[in-house]
């Protein structure tokens, strides 16, 4: 698992679309499971990727064209970052199944 927390500059030129291209990428990549984001409107990013082992990570830190993209974020787009590499070790979750009083009435419907 890699989280990745970034800072972002004012000028984005180009971000979305290289992210969109970086998120295209990864799913090519041999043991790739999966990635999740978080954004405040400040600028605050947090992406966390998820990789079968360390040897895909590997794979997906060393492709040139994620490379180019790691350098322009350097250049342009980052006013800082931070990048964990951690395993895990256990992973558990939570659906709420709606209930008819969780879901919210409209007006005028029966």
């Amino acid at each position: 698992m890699a989280v990745f927390t970034t800072v972002r500059t004012e000028d984005q030129s180009g971000y979305s679309e290289t992210n969109a291209r970086m998120e295209d990428l990864v799913k090519d990549v041999p043991g790739y499971l999966g990635i999740d984001h978080a954004q405040t409107p400040g600028g605050l990013g947090i992406t966390v990727g998820y990789f079968r082992d360390a040897d895909a990570l590997t794979r997906w830190r060393t492709d040139g064209e994620h490379r180019a993209a790691q350098q322009r974020g350097r250049d342009e787009w980052y006013r800082s970052y931070t990048l964990h590499v951690a395993k895990v070790e256990r992973s558990s979750g939570f659906t709420r199944e709606f209930a008819k009083a969780d879901v919210p009435e409209s007006p005028g419907v029966d």
